[in-house]
């Protein structure tokens, strides 16, 4: 989108530098953000977005560089106050700044009288920012018992509430699912538009950076690369190919050893092939499997994720993440069992008068990564601490490895890994007493427990970091530790709930390697939550579950499918005002439209007429339409068009 209006720098940091405890964490980052536009500070857990963002709200002292904020010096506590009523600032965390115990409407009074706004200017700003939020009809709730969707945009109304010239959002996206995401990205597209509110917005996702006019990547307290996503997709040549050969693992080694990224995506995988056309590249990714059968072979455009791990591997980071031997064996001598690994029949959970699973059934099969897809309070973390023992079910009844989940809870927990969302490790000790006090829990000791320790942390490539404090650790390297933790009694059947928020790209790949081996080398069942869409491609089977129930069982490719043939091929229409074109396509019926950025995309069954009736429409309306591209499905466009049918069949029956 081309932002409108007269341009003018509102936000300009020199050389900016952060130091805790004598380390510097952030060192000469400069980053400039004008008048009107979104923009995006992205990038993994540790790279200093918050700090930047802080500093910049003027609640962060620091010891380098010099911020301007509307032309106005924030380097003492003094100058911040000068322009702090200008601010919107909402912080990392679900609902991080509000009050638990209040309403929705009761928090947003609370911060309007905080923020001295008129009681005249009050109901109208409150009744349309609750009407943009979809929270008029929850006024009365209680903050606590919001989803981790609502609670941010409620956390987003109260921060607006003043009607700030500058927005600062520091992760508001992360652990909330990709209906709320969209919302979220659309609120922000309407402030642009009504407003013409400026916005610094930082986020973990890559797939988010397209949503920006402009980005910066962020990595280890510096700057990668700074511009337009166009220009950073620019920085790298190279295609990326999908392959499905005859044998996966075999495959998977072969292409390994001549492609620094290679992803395991389900029964595919996925190479980068740099500097190299997409001919090029898919006839070199055969070449090298040759004697292999290549049952598919094509080739996509490279995403903004790949750039980053491309920059990232260029200086060298991709030794954090192990760099030896993918694959080495852990082992396993369980043996495959006969029958699925799990078993979920008619499970049901209240909570009092809460029903957070209803009648939920499902299988998974051994050797397989099933995943279990949902909004937030769609009751995947319930469905899985009953299948595990932790919680009782309120009926209903299932398996897990051979056994009766209601009758042998203990038999089961020897049997099983679990990683739970939190982060569950002792960070006062060092990697290496972590793992030699969770094999004691598993009764593991002497030369069995030190055996096992080296097969998981060559598995997880965590061999250098031993002697490390936990609470030190990056991210993706604290979540390999607690895989590792939980391997250790060589489970056949691994439960992971969102095991990968917040790790950095590489990390996350590196991750999902180690699951891939597990699967398919190791025969290990796997059950994972995630609220990354793209991950989701990497299962082999999947469960969307909406309120508590299944709504879709099914690999993803089948989903896909089944996606296309009800709404047809995705468009991706690039334009200059989004949300004004988005207004105008679903007044005249074009309803499964939605804000991508600076793009709209758009489900249609006949893409020949829906072309023709858009730029009809975008004509008689004094609206440019640049571009018209069709575009694969994802998994993103299944789950929201999934979910808002859902909700809104769910609307109209109580309505009736």
């Amino acid at each position: 989108m081309e932002v409108t209006g007269t341009m003018s720098t509102i936000i300009d940091v020199e050389n900016f530098g952060k130091r805790y405890r004598r380390l510097d964490v952030i060192s000469n980052v400069s980053v400039t953000v004008q008048r009107g536009e979104i923009h995006g500070l992205i990038g993994p857990d540790g790279s200093g977005k918050s700090s930047l963002l802080k500093a910049i709200a003027g609640v962060l002292d620091f010891e380098h560089g010099i911020i301007r904020v509307f032309g106005q010096r924030v380097n003492s506590e003094e100058e911040a106050e000068r322009i702090k009523g200008r601010i919107g600032f909402m912080p990392q965390g679900l609902g991080q700044n509000l009050y638990a115990e209040l309403s929705v409407e009761e928090n947003i009074d609370f911060f309007a009288r905080l923020r001295m706004v008129a009681p005249a200017d009050l109901e109208t700003r409150k009744t349309r920012l609750l009407e943009m939020t979809h929270l008029e009809r929850f006024r009365e709730r209680p903050m606590k018992h919001l989803s981790g969707g609502m609670k941010q945009k409620l956390g987003l109304v109260c921060s607006l509430i003043h009607q700030p010239e500058l927005i600062i959002l520091d992760e508001p996206t992360t652990g909330v699912d990709p209906v709320s995401r969209r919302d979220f990205w659309v609120i922000l597209s309407q402030l642009l538009e009504e407003y013409g509110t400026t916005a610094i917005v930082s986020t973990a996702y890559m797939d988010e950076a397209s949503r920006f006019h402009r980005v910066s990547l962020m990595y280890k307290g510096e700057m990668l690369a700074q511009g337009k996503p166009q220009e950073i997709r620019a920085l790298v040549s190279g295609t990326v190919v999908v392959v499905k050969a005859s044998s996966q693992i075999e495959a998977f080694a072969i292409l390994k050893s001549q492609y620094l990224q290679v992803q395991p995506i389900g029964h595919h995988l996925r190479v980068f092939v740099g500097k190299q056309n997409s001919e090029q590249a898919e006839s070199a990714v055969k070449g090298s499997l040759s004697h292999l059968e290549i049952a598919e072979c094509y080739s996509l455009r490279p995403e903004l994720e790949d750039v980053l791990v491309t920059l990232l591997i260029d200086r060298n980071e991709h030794k954090n993440v192990g760099s030896g031997p993918v694959f080495k064996t852990m082992g396993r001598k369980n043996g495959k069992r006969n029958g699925p690994a799990i078993v979920a029949r008619d499970l049901v959970q209240n909570f009092g008068a809460f029903r957070a699973v209803d009648h939920l059934s499902f299988e998974v099969s051994q050797g397989e990564i099933f995943g279990l897809l949902g909004a937030n309070g769609a009751g995947k973390t319930t469905a899985i601490k009953m299948l595990t023992g932790i919680l009782p079910s309120s009926s209903g009844n299932g398996q897990v490895a051979g056994v009766d989940m209601q009758k042998a809870a203990q038999t089961i927990k020897s049997r099983v890994g679990y990683m739970s969302q939190a982060f569950s490790l002792y960070e006062d000790l060092s990697a290496l007493e972590n793992l030699k006090l969770y094999g004691g829990i598993y009764g593991l000791s002497g030369t069995g427990l030190k055996e096992r320790i080296e097969q998981t942390l060559a598995l997880t490539g965590l061999q250098g970091y031993e002697s490390e404090m936990t609470q030190g650790l990056p991210m993706g390297v604290r979540q390999r530790l607690a895989l590792s933790c939980a391997l250790l009694h060589r489970p056949s059947i691994l439960f992971l709930d969102e095991p990968t928020s917040g790790v950095d790209p590489l990390g996350r790949r590196r991750f999902w390697e180690i699951l891939f081996q597990l699967s398919r080398e190791e025969g290990v069942s796997i059950l994972v939550t995630t609220h990354y869409m793209n991950e989701a491609e990497h299962c082999d089977h999947l469960v969307l579950m909406y309120a508590g129930r299944s709504v879709a069982d099914e690999t993803p490719a089948g989903m896909k499918l089944a996606l296309r043939k009800e709404a047809g091929e995705l468009l991706e229409l690039t334009v200059d005002r989004p949300v004004r074109v988005l207004e105008v396509l679903e007044e005249n019926g074009l309803s499964d439209a939605a804000i991508f950025g600076n793009c709209i995309h758009l489900l249609t069954k006949n893409i020949g007429d829906t072309v023709l009736k858009i730029r009809f429409l975008l004509e008689s309306n004094n609206l440019s339409l640049h571009k018209v591209d069709e575009i694969p499905i994802s998994m993103e466009d299944v789950f929201v068009h999934r979910v808002m049918a859902l909700e809104k069949h769910a609307s109209q029956r109580q309505q009736a």
